[in-house]
């Protein structure tokens, strides 16, 4: 007789489960974002920096706006983990489920690749209006007090930005956001797993926890050379005002070009340690997350 199928969870709750996972992750690595959008929105326009590194810049910002501070846009981050992660981690399981072969053979590399790139691109757009408010939060502590846009939370965020500037101003740099998770998704697959097999074939580690930080922090730093130029873009365009009824640039490519040109070719990747030091912890913690909820659901629900 067939060994009987053992019980999975529903997709229901592995998509709820994985949005947890990347929501519980987000508070530890906020303080990280904040500074990353202070850095790259710093010296804008010119060669001048606000801040001269990312520790002067974290420094500044618990100086000026105290403790409370470095978790400004929290709830945008948490939503906007709540929407990505778990619209991502959904259409990643059920396009995997559907090039998986009959014989359960699951897909090559290439087709793993575009699947990732295609959940990322996908969960970017769905996530580009909590991903805007999170701009917003985070860059307001660095303007004159009468220029910020003093939203309380995310939900005030989305609200004020569609009344006073319309719906469609919500999905305000969609498009490099999908340029990014497109970017970040093929850089990490092929970077992680590469790192992860690399370090297993040197026979000093063995495929746990010690492993897959290391593999994780070792793809973070490709991940991140990848794709901070597209990012900055990202974060510009989210952040930029309406001059004389005008908006401040016109495309991506503009933006490029304005920052290489008046801020230097290296300022493409302002704000590169903190968001490297913020990819790799937020990817082990996710997984460590998640491990731990799956283990608690299998124990308290599949197995009674």
């Amino acid at each position: 007789m067939a060994d009987a199928k053992p019980k999975t969870s529903p997709k229901a709750i592995k998509f709820l489960f994985g949005g947890l996972a990347g929501m519980g992750a987000t508070v530890f690595v906020q303080p990280l974002d904040l500074v990353k959008n202070r850095m790259q929105l710093s010296g804008q326009g010119t060669k001048a920096r606000e801040y001269k590194t990312s520790f002067h810049a974290l420094f500044s910002i618990l100086r000026n706006e105290g403790v409370g501070g470095i978790y400004t846009g929290l709830s945008a981050g948490l939503l906007r983990q709540a929407t990505y992660t778990t619209t991502r981690l959904g259409i990643y399981t059920i396009l995997f489920e559907k090039m998986t072969g009959a014989d359960g053979r699951p897909p090559n590399f290439f087709l793993k690749a575009l699947i990732g790139m295609t959940a990322g691109a996908t969960g970017a757009f769905v996530g580009t209006p909590a991903e805007v408010a999170l701009i917003r939060m985070t860059a307001d502590g660095r303007l004159p007090a009468d220029q910020r846009r003093g939203y309380t939370n995310v939900f005030n965020a989305l609200a004020r930005i569609t009344k006073e500037e319309g719906v469609t101003t919500l999905w305000r740099g969609c498009v490099p956001t999908m340029a990014r998770a497109v970017v970040v998704n093929a850089a990490q697959l092929a970077s992680y797993s590469q790192s992860k097999q690399a370090l297993l074939d040197s026979g000093y580690f063995g495929d746990d926890i010690l492993c897959h930080f290391c593999a994780s922090m070792i793809s973070g730093l490709v991940t991140t050379a990848a794709s901070m130029p597209v990012d900055i873009v990202k974060t510009r365009i989210q952040n930029m005002r309406m001059i004389d009824g005008k908006p401040e640039y016109k495309n991506g490519l503009e933006v490029l070009l304005k920052v290489v040109r008046n801020e230097g070719f290296f300022s493409l990747w302002k704000g590169f340690t903190p968001y490297y030091a913020r990819l790799g912890p937020h990817t082990v913690l996710t997984f460590i997350f998640l491990e731990q909820m799956n283990r608690l659901y299998k124990t308290y629900v599949l197995d009674r």
